[in-house]
Parts: structure tokens; sequence; C-alpha cells
């Protein structure tokens, strides 16, 4: 007998193959062009298409790993992570947008990491967790985060200023053209930021961090969108 599990994927797609008009695909069989790449972190209760409201493919290039970071290492260098890269590079994409998340497990790894010298059990999920350990020692010493608060105040805290470290990151890379856009946002489905589930705050607007000045770039259906938990 089949694992449950399988049978519920293939009855998953089943309806979904039901539910597609035929054109569906039409204006992608050849080729993609995406408006924007959103790298968010792998993290199974962030869903990048319903954050965006997103039902047609093509429309966004969708990478994700742990910590939603934008770099990688190659030959001993950072370099932006190829996975995000490609989008930008070969399909005409000119928007990125890094979405962190509240309770993002990622940091709070590098987190318990720096504090109490707790590292994963596995290589492969160690390398993407030491890659944070610089982001949270620089969050620890700043003067943005709260570093005595509780430890769950704390690693929010850390989760937008690692979004505002990888904005940074690809703001000043060569590989990424400047009449790129580079947005940072948080998804919030703790409602640390506020009373609404699943709403994606904008924290980064292109390198302006301050919540007001965000709010003042938006037309005022938006505002509520700028907020921040370091500012």
């Amino acid at each position: 007998m089949s694992d449950q599990v399988l049978l519920d994927l293939l009855d998953g797609n089943r309806e979904h193959v039901e539910s597609l008009p035929e054109d569906h695909f039409a204006d992608v069989q050849d080729e993609q062009h995406p408006g924007v790449v959103s790298i968010c972190c792998s993290d199974s209760r962030v869903s990048q298409e319903g954050m965006w409201n997103v039902t047609k493919p093509g429309q966004l290039f969708t990478p994700s790993n742990i910590g939603n970071q934008v770099w990688d290492v190659y030959e001993g260098e950072r370099v932006v992570n190829g996975n995000l890269l490609y989008p930008v590079a070969h399909t005409g994409t000119e928007t990125v947008a890094v979405v962190g998340h509240t309770g993002c497990g990622a940091v709070t790894a590098a987190y318990r990491a720096v504090t109490d010298g707790e590292d994963p059990d596995h290589r492969g999920i160690e390398k993407w967790v030491r890659s944070l350990v610089s982001v949270v020692e620089a969050g620890l010493e700043s003067e943005v985060v709260d570093a005595d608060a509780a430890d769950e105040s704390v690693v929010n805290q850390l989760v937008e200023y690692n979004v505002h470290r990888q904005v940074a990151f690809l703001r000043e890379a060569d590989a990424i053209p400047n009449s790129t856009s580079v947005y940072g946002f948080v998804y919030d489905f703790q409602r640390v930021y506020g009373d609404d589930y699943g709403r994606t705050y904008l924290v980064n607007d292109d390198g302006e961090t301050d919540p007001d000045a965000i709010a003042d770039r938006l037309p005022p259906a938006y505002a509520d969108f700028a907020r921040s938990l370091l500012y």
C-alpha cells in the first residue's frame, strides 16, 4: 500500500491539473520574464505565491533557502546566490524581494550558536546557519537590536536586521545592476508587527529603513505595510 502522504500529493496534483484553464501556460511555454525574484526562507509556513497572491505562472521567481540568504561562497569569496542571480542576469528581472519571517528557525539557530555555542548536527545545515552567525553577532552588538530583551523578541529583531544586511549586500554587489530595485520584507504569521496574520511588512525600501520615511513613499492605502521592530 502506498504511503498516504504520497497519495495526498498525487491527489493534490490531480486537483491542480483539473483546475487549470487550457491556456494557463500559453504565454510562458518557451521563455520566462518574471517581474520579481522573491528570495524567502525555506519554511513550510511561508508560501511565496500565497503571500503575494500570485496565481499565474511566469510572474514570480521563487528561490528559497535557510534564512533567506542572498549570498553563497564560491572559491572562498562571498558572491550573490546563483538561484537569485539567474533571473536578474538572464530573464530581465529588475526587482528583488528579500523576505524574512517572524519566528525564523535559521536565525534562532544562529542566535543559539552565538549565545550558547550550540551548532546544528548536520554539515549541510551548519553551512547556512554559520553564514548567519556574523549577521547575528553584528546585530547583537548594534544599537538597533535590544540584546537584553527576551529571546523570542531578540530573534524577531534579528530577523529584520538580517533582511537589512541581505538587502545591503545586494545593493553593493557588482553582479546586480544599478537599475535593480531591492526591497526587504518580513512576513508576519505570528502577529508580531501588527494585528494581521500573513501581512508582509516592508522594512527596507531600496536602502531606506526608517518606517516613517518608507510610509511617506507609499500611497496612503499602503502606509500600514511600513513597520519596524528596530526603529
